[in-house]
């Protein structure tokens, strides 16, 4: 007597529709994440009229129940569909199971549960598209196409059957455990050249998505998840994407230089319109204001969004910059004012500013005294004061539907109250500011000399625009890849005063690989020149050293040994006295190993202090070459630039300056 197994319900998990080149890719949303959904489901039920959201991926989409559609929150992207899912299917040729529409799963459970209930199998279920299904038992369910005449299918008829699987416990896909709802720190990640970040020619919210999927596994890996009272959340990446709107149509670049570009080698031409053409755009003033407002206004506007949707959020925010992205973070924190106390200059609640562009409390005063007050209801609308207009772009204006007339008297107000602050400030910067970068003349002996590097016009590439400010103070810039010391010496500036620490940012890292083209150092312009001091390796994720490099090293150690011992061979020949022996052989030449050993920190005290752009602590940080990289340096140029967003050794960098002393295990730091 066959025992009847009894009936469960399927177990329902959302998954979202992530399309690849149009094609569609089904994506499981994480448990905690699922859990959320089929609540908000079940709690509101299939006949509620007022839309739901539920938001989802630590809060950086929205899923709208009734519309079944995810939306992203801080960046522009086309809604996804989403399902509720049980059922799935899979062809021959296909990699990966779909998920069946809602309504056939539905269809398909019921008859699955008269099976089961009846125990009566190899059934044949025509499905509503046509489709014949045929259960032979719980575990083999095929679904035959409807041109197929047959059940079962003649062993000659030229069939193409799907499996189908009931449930996700049955289907290989990895579900994604969720993130930690607390946020400790947020992080802004600005681009380089070029739409593409990396070596698959992906864009930056991808590429920010991959640096954020390999810092939550560094942090579940490598530091204690309590430490007393101390309990680690995670952090939070943000893309600034300024490419998007240099080249889009309101600037309307692109149509200009597409118009003298020249028909041969189309693709290299494109290639080099879209990205080299950056560098030239950012050394022009009308377009490095447009990318410098466009860079700062994304900030603060991202800043703003994340507080809103944390709002007990109490940790602090940092920057991170590739490429030219990391030139334009640069001049953007060289550039922001502080009052004696600290205070961003255009953040003050009690700054007081041109009376013909009115201060923060009277927005209506100003908007009135330019005979814009019919526009007051609009910025009303957007919850705008005067704050938010300073923070404000053009582009950011035309979008709430300002006119082009109106647009430019309000930025033209927003100018003067900018040069109006800036003139009554530069007076007293050197007592309020950090000291500035400072320069060597060319025709002069080598001297530190105080410059307004604002205004900074010796040498070629500097342009002179109105710097916005920032709404916070960051805690750290990272510079990946970073062209900053190339530009500085282009730009005339020889020397970085040592005393020199960006106004409202107290620590910076330079990082980069060693075979990276475009990368260039920043402490030989503040160190003394007869100074060679090398860049801190950063120790590899899963240990101090890769092999290879242990291995190389040790071959130049015994090599110094050796020569070491060949030099008091000679000595002793030649009947050296004693002490100088002492003094020239083997025990001082012979390196010791206390530094390969000790922790990070360690060996960054056996160093000296390195001016105070990172409060003096090394600001150089190279990357260790993989084992395949060190046989060809000129081959992996290009992906050695573009190797960052995957580096799992800079992530946990960044880890380190964010989470400070809390102990990290399974590392040197």
């Amino acid at each position: 007597m066959n025992v009847v197994e009894p009936y469960e319900p399927v177990q329902h998990h959302w998954f979202y529709n992530q399309q690849t080149d149009s094609k569609d890719s089904w994506q499981p949303f994480s448990r905690e994440d699922s859990q959320r959904l089929e609540e908000a489901y079940s709690r509101v039920g299939k006949k509620e009229k007022d839309e739901v959201v539920v938001a989802t991926d630590g809060r950086r989409y929205d899923v709208r129940l009734r519309e079944r559609q995810r939306y992203s929150v801080y960046w522009e992207q086309k809604p996804a569909e989403v399902r509720r899912c049980s059922w799935f299917h899979k062809g021959n040729k296909d990699l990966n199971y779909t998920p069946y529409s809602e309504d056939l799963s539905d269809f398909l459970e019921d008859a699955y549960m008269i099976a089961m209930t009846l125990n009566e199998w190899k059934q044949n279920v025509e499905l509503p598209t046509g489709d014949t299904v045929i259960l032979h038992n719980p575990k083999l369910m095929m679904q035959y196409p409807s041109s197929c005449k047959e059940f079962p299918p003649s062993p000659n008829e030229r069939t193409q059957p799907r499996t189908l699987k009931r449930g996700t416990e049955n289907i290989p896909v990895e579900i994604p455990e969720g993130e930690p709802e607390m946020v400790d720190h947020l992080v802004f990640m600005v681009h380089g050249i070029g739409p593409a970040c990396d070596i698959r020619l992906r864009g930056i919210v991808q590429c920010v998505n991959e640096f954020r999927n390999a810092s939550n596994s560094l942090l579940k890996s490598h530091f204690r998840q309590s430490e007393g009272s101390c309990i680690i959340g995670r952090v939070e990446y943000l893309p600034v994407n300024w490419h998007k709107v240099l080249h889009g149509e309101t600037i309307g670049v692109d149509k200009d230089i597409e118009r003298i570009t020249l028909p041969s080698i189309s693709r290299l031409r494109q290639f080099s319109n879209d990205t080299v053409l950056d560098l030239f755009f950012y050394n022009s003033a009308t377009y490095c204001q447009t990318i410098v407002d466009t860079v700062a206004s994304e900030i603060n506007r991202l800043h703003s969004l994340f507080l809103q949707r944390h709002p007990d959020f109490t940790g602090h925010a940092s920057l991170v910059g590739h490429s030219l992205g990391s030139l334009i973070l640069f001049d953007l924190l060289t550039n922001q004012e502080t009052d004696a106390d600290g205070t961003p200059h255009e953040l003050r609640e009690d700054a007081h500013v041109d009376p013909g562009c009115g201060s923060y409390e009277s927005l209506e005063e100003v908007l009135k005294g330019h005979g814009l007050e019919e526009h007051l209801n609009t910025l009303h609308r957007e919850q705008m004061d005067m704050e938010s207009l300073m923070l404000c772009s053009e582009k950011d204006l035309k979008d709430i539907g300002i006119p082009l007339g109106p647009r430019k008297k309000m930025m033209n107000c927003v100018k003067k109250w900018k040069h109006s602050r800036s003139g009554s400030g530069h007076a007293a910067k050197n007592e309020t500011h950090s000291p500035s970068l400072g320069m060597r003349n060319e025709h002069h002996t080598p001297t530190t000399s105080a410059v307004d590097y604002q205004h900074f016009d010796v040498g070629i590439g500097q342009v002179s625009i109105d710097y916005p400010q920032l709404a916070f103070h960051p805690q750290a810039f990272f510079a990946m890849g970073s062209p900053i010391g190339m530009f500085l010496i282009v730009r005339g500036l020889k020397r970085i005063d040592p005393n020199y620490s960006f106004p409202t940012c107290k620590s910076f890292y330079n990082i980069f690989h060693p075979f990276d083209p475009v990368a260039y150092r920043i402490e030989p312009m503040i160190l003394p020149q007869d100074m060679d001091l090398p860049p801190m390796l950063i120790p590899h994720h899963k240990g101090r050293k890769r092999m290879h490099l242990e291995l190389k090293e040790g071959l130049t150690r015994v090599s110094s040994d050796l020569l070491g011992s060949l030099r008091m061979v000679w000595q002793s020949i030649s009947q050296v006295p004693a002490p100088a022996l002492a003094e020239g052989g083997i025990s001082s030449m012979t390196p010791t190993d206390e530094a390969e050993v000790s922790p990070m920190e360690q060996e960054e005290r056996n160093f000296p202090k390195v001016g105070t752009l990172n409060r003096g602590r090394r600001i150089d940080f190279v990357l260790q070459e993989t084992p395949i990289e060190s046989f060809n340096e000129y081959l992996f140029a290009i992906q050695s630039h573009l190797c960052y967003w995957e580096s799992e050794d800079t992530a946990l960098l960044v880890l380190r300056e964010i989470y400070g002393n809390i102990p990290a295990r399974n590392t040197n730091f």
